[in-house]
């Protein structure tokens, strides 16, 4: 498709590594340049959650190697990653790494640009869609409203790799602004008792989003206090992102003329 005066996309030159964002789920949310990308890359390093339908999208010779992260299961160390990037750039490769969400929002984007710089490779960042904001805007949850909330807080819910979280919870209670949750599910009840010790109200209002933007989405509506028996009741996993404080009650406000994602 062409577009009138819409700006040249810029060439991959061999040996370069493009770290791009696929997006929340929905591969109609990948942006121009992520798109541009997978159609002109040689190799493509690509995390679980990308969609099969964007890997379809690649030349017909293009070389894929999954590297995706799961909870609970063997997965590739990041250094791993990092030195098949640079590998793969050295042998005159265009490399996409492409992940779930942005590169730059707990996608370890700025752990593989470290390593390229580091190694002399030369990289360009593209931005995608994190899943903590669009999803929750998909369903019917703002990031903020003038009415509830001027700021939002964007937190990892896993622990690091050391088994430590880098998350005070208690501290980001007192901060009386409205939480989005990346990767909860194995920490949610350590989170959300820690959050009332750190005084948010049990009837705080909460909503998870589990698979958001994709035909396996699930919107479970809740309060902080009954999040972890209601996630349990309701089977809800990973992937999924929760949504807790005042914005995640405005939802029922839009449902009634909301046109739904499909």
């Amino acid at each position: 498709m062409k577009l009138e005066g819409f700006p040249d996309l810029p060439d991959f030159p061999p040996g370069e590594v493009w770290l791009a964002g696929a997006g929340p789920g929905d591969p109609r949310l990948l942006t121009v340049l992520a798109l541009h990308a997978v159609t002109v890359a040689d190799d493509i390093v690509h995390d679980a959650l990308v969609d099969p339908r964007v890997l379809k999208l690649a030349r017909d010779d293009a070389e894929f190697i999954k590297v995706g992260k799961r909870g609970g299961r063997p997965s590739p160390h990041q250094r791993d990653i990092n030195e098949i990037l640079i590998e793969r750039a050295r042998l005159g490769r265009r490399v996409l790494r492409l992940k779930g969400g942005d590169p730059f929002v707990f996608g370890r984007g700025w752990d593989e640009a470290m390593a390229l710089h580091a190694a002399g490779v030369r990289f360009r960042v593209i931005p995608g869609l994190t899943s903590g904001l669009a999803g929750a805007a998909l369903a019917g949850m703002p990031a903020t409203s003038r009415d509830t909330n001027h700021a939002v807080v964007l937190a990892a819910g896993h622990r690091a790799e050391d088994g430590t979280s880098a998350a005070d919870w208690e501290a980001l209670a007192r901060l009386g602004q409205p939480l989005i949750l990346y990767m909860p599910m194995a920490q949610l009840p350590e989170i959300t008792a820690a959050l009332q010790r750190g005084g948010l109200g049990a009837d705080t209002p909460a909503a998870l989003i589990q698979s958001a933007t994709t035909r396996a989405e699930r919107v479970v509506e809740s309060t902080l206090g009954a999040l972890v028996v209601d996630a349990a009741r309701e089977k809800i996993g990973s992937p999924s992102i929760v949504v807790i404080g005042a914005n995640a009650g405005l939802r029922r406000q839009l449902l009634s003329s909301m046109v739904g994602w499909s």
